[in-house]
């Protein structure tokens, strides 16, 4: 018995020690950019292990007005951006869930395998015809082509999620409403968005996160500095011509950027956890 604890006790402590290592090895990154963003730029790559000799916040104080825009104009237009993307994927994609996994109308099936269709393509495929198609519009250069499709259930993920969630649900209560003389939209708004709050949290967060941290979307449609993102602004940090790059300020406004996602991601795991299980788990 002594021996087959002791062979346990070994085998978890292995395991922990490799987990650890592991660890180490994937926050050193995230870990290097921090330590970077307390260093003057000169040392930063001409001694890149050395721990700063003293937390100096002047990349912090600098970055934020290194660009001829400040930063808070960034972090505002990316919230703004997110905010809105947050409100019109949850109507839209609810509302389009809620079709497929409770209303009948003709070609259902066809209609959903063709939206699940939609995943498989990469989005370097409808690039060019969503551009040519804002261009035309005249909404290049304004939020509006990273907004207005968030309305118009274009993310099939979060709508495949929300089906199998509002499948799980028994039918039952649907009948029970229509007795009561409930329609479809009354039961979508009275019983199913109640009963969902775990999915619509999951979606929630999980749309803010990505569009957040998009870097493509708003590098093609962005073109003014005083409307760029969070993400576009610190690629403006680095001169691709050559010329001096602010590599301290870089790093301190990448510190900064990740805080939000953190905050959310921390404060919402377990409605994500849950939301995607029991998403998992419904036919």
């Amino acid at each position: 018995m002594s021996r087959d604890r002791g062979a346990k006790t070994g085998r978890e402590i292995f395991r922990h020690l490799v987990l650890s290592v592991c660890s180490v090895i994937m926050l050193y990154p995230l870990l290097w950019m921090i330590m970077s963003s307390f260093k003057p730029d000169h040392l930063i790559f001409s001694d890149p292990t050395s721990l700063p000799t003293s937390f100096d916040l002047s990349n912090y104080v600098n970055g934020w007005t290194a660009l001829r825009v400040s930063f808070t104009t960034f972090y505002s237009n990316s919230f703004i951006i997110a905010l809105l993307a947050v409100v019109g994927n949850l109507m839209a994609c609810s509302l389009t869930a809620f079709a497929f996994a409770r209303l009948e109308f003709r070609f259902k099936k066809f209609w959903f395998a063709l939206m699940l269709g939609t995943l498989m393509l990469p989005y370097h495929v409808t690039l060019v015809p969503q551009y040519v198609m804002f261009l035309k519009l005249g909404w290049v250069n304004s939020f509006l082509p990273l907004i207005v499709p968030k309305f118009l259930a274009v993310d099939a993920f979060f709508v495949f999620l929300m089906v199998q969630f509002f499948r799980g649900i028994p039918r039952e209560i649907d009948e029970a409403a229509i007795m009561d003389g409930c329609g479809p939209w009354r039961i979508y708004w009275k019983i199913m968005l109640p009963l969902s709050t775990p999915v619509m949290a999951t979606a929630a967060i999980f749309s803010f996160i990505w569009t957040y941290d998009d870097f493509l979307g708003p590098l093609i449609y962005l073109n003014d500095m005083r409307s760029y993102t969070v993400p576009l602004a610190l690629r403006a940090f680095v001169d691709s011509s050559g010329g001096e790059s602010l590599y301290g300020a870089l790093f301190a406004m990448s510190a900064l950027s990740l805080v939000p996602v953190f905050v959310v991601f921390l404060a919402f795991q377990r409605l994500i956890i849950r939301g995607v299980a029991m998403s998992a788990m419904k036919r």
